[in-house]
């Protein structure tokens, strides 16, 4: 009888111990951030043109390249480094393949200018938001959310 209560308190620490670990993981404030993102509001761009372009960032973490992601605007990969930490975020290394897609460039062009400057980031939901100071702003949706 002993032997029956000590395995239920064993089994009873075990489970809060658990409990415990995976709230503390899903409340960890950059748990959403590493995953791709479709850009859905960019200036006077049609979330229906972004679509199409199938304008993207990829912040998936990969093991072998720290704090490197890469991006789609319609044409070239492009290729960055970011941190990000309590709502600010810093990119830096912006660059891109060097391929000419008549009819898709102009997202390119502007994004590729503005994204270096952008400073903020916030995670609501499914959505991310970049932005800056000057108000350049980027909108994001989770790739795999419906």
């Amino acid at each position: 009888m002993k032997f029956l209560q000590s395995i239920g308190i064993l089994s009873l620490i075990l489970l809060v111990s658990v409990s415990c670990k995976s709230s503390k993981n899903t409340s960890e404030p950059m748990q959403n951030i590493h995953r791709k993102w479709m850009l859905v509001e960019y200036k006077d761009f049609t979330k229906e043109e972004l679509v199409k372009l199938e304008a993207n960032i990829d912040l998936t973490k990969n093991p072998e390249s720290a704090n490197r992601y890469t991006a789609k605007m319609g044409c070239n990969g492009m290729f960055f480094t970011a941190e990000f930490k309590n709502g600010k975020a810093k990119f830096s290394e912006v660059g891109s393949t060097m391929m000419y897609c008549d009819g898709r460039m102009k997202l390119e062009e502007l994004f590729g200018k503005e994204f270096p400057t952008l400073n903020q980031y916030k995670v609501e939901g499914h959505f991310l938001t970049l932005s800056n100071e000057n108000g350049g702003r980027m909108k994001f949706v989770a790739a795999d959310w419906d």
